[in-house]
């Protein structure tokens, strides 16, 4: 039988060496932002660590400003798909039993996403500039309709319910705020002492009659 003959291995589309590109942008302004502060860091600083032009790099992001939203909608993409991984669950006992994996997989997020977490840390002044911002609003609000849908369920008891929610309130707050709360805390050390306080927080109280 005949051997095919061998493909020649097709170039890169100009759509798949754009998004590269795009990416690699963001991965040097999450550098820079850490390193310097967003308001410290400028567009042309960014260009020359890519090794391009400022010219080449408004291809891409018009604003310095669109760089910092794609930075903290990465942060968004996490949450997302922390709860996606409810997948099918739909009976109130069953979402609240995986609840505390829930919160132990965006913890384990924290830890292996640290620079992303510390840009949130270190930046968030400069992330008020992108509240107004429709693609921000939007995702927030399929976060937060999430949320609620969960936290709403009849199914689940109060009580239950209220602690799923100071959980959550704990981890994401003192995650994001970290940095500026508790000092040099390295990442790994701090969320595992948030996933401490959280499971804390989910424990089962026991209530007896006076």
């Amino acid at each position: 039988m005949a051997r095919a003959a061998k493909q020649p291995k097709q170039p890169d589309q100009p759509k798949q060496r754009g998004s590269a590109t795009r990416e690699r942008i963001l991965d040097i302004a999450l550098e820079l932002f850490n390193e310097k502060g967003y308001e410290n860091t400028s567009i042309r600083e960014i260009a020359e660590r890519l090794g391009t032009t400022k010219a080449a790099l408004y291809y891409y992001f018009a604003r310095k400003q669109d760089i910092l939203l794609e930075l903290h909608l990465r942060l968004h993409a996490l949450g997302r798909e922390t709860f996606d991984r409810l997948g099918g669950l739909e009976k109130g006992e069953e979402l609240a039993a995986a609840w505390p994996e829930l919160l132990d997989h965006f913890i384990d997020q924290v830890i292996d996403n640290p620079e992303l977490f510390l840009f949130h840390q270190r930046n968030h002044r400069a992330l008020e500039q992108i509240q107004d911002d429709e693609r921000h609003q939007a995702e927030n609000e399929d976060l937060e309709q999430q949320m609620r849908a969960l936290l709403s369920s009849p199914e689940i008891p109060l009580a239950q319910r209220v602690r799923m929610a100071c959980s959550a309130g704990a981890v994401i707050v003192t995650l994001l705020g970290g940095g500026e709360m508790f000092g040099n805390v390295p990442a790994n050390e701090l969320a595992e002492l948030v996933r401490a306080a959280a499971h804390d927080l989910l424990a089962s109280t026991v209530v007896t009659d006076p």
